[in-house]
């Protein structure tokens, strides 16, 4: 069965599955290369990655609510000028 004898959909899920192939062929090379490295360092290493994901989900919700903030100002003006 040819690639020309799949619907679009059947072609869409093959190529889903192909990308998710290559992401776990990628984990695997990375968990290899990690299982190299003395403990420490892949501690180490997961220590930043978490200081880094952690200033991430900061700046993600300070900027949330700075855009809630905005949007209660912005309906306590329209609601004020409309009356």
């Amino acid at each position: 069965m040819g690639m020309n004898n799949l619907s679009h959909l059947e072609q869409q899920v093959l190529q889903e599955y192909h990308t998710l192939l290559q992401n776990l062929n990628d984990l695997a090379r990375t968990i290899g290369t990690m299982a190299d490295q003395p403990t420490s360092q892949t501690i180490d290493s997961l220590r930043l990655l978490e200081r880094k994901t952690g200033l991430v989900s900061t700046l993600m919700k300070a900027s949330v609510y700075s855009i809630v903030l905005q949007q209660e100002l912005h309906n306590d003006n329209y609601r004020t000028e409309g009356e």
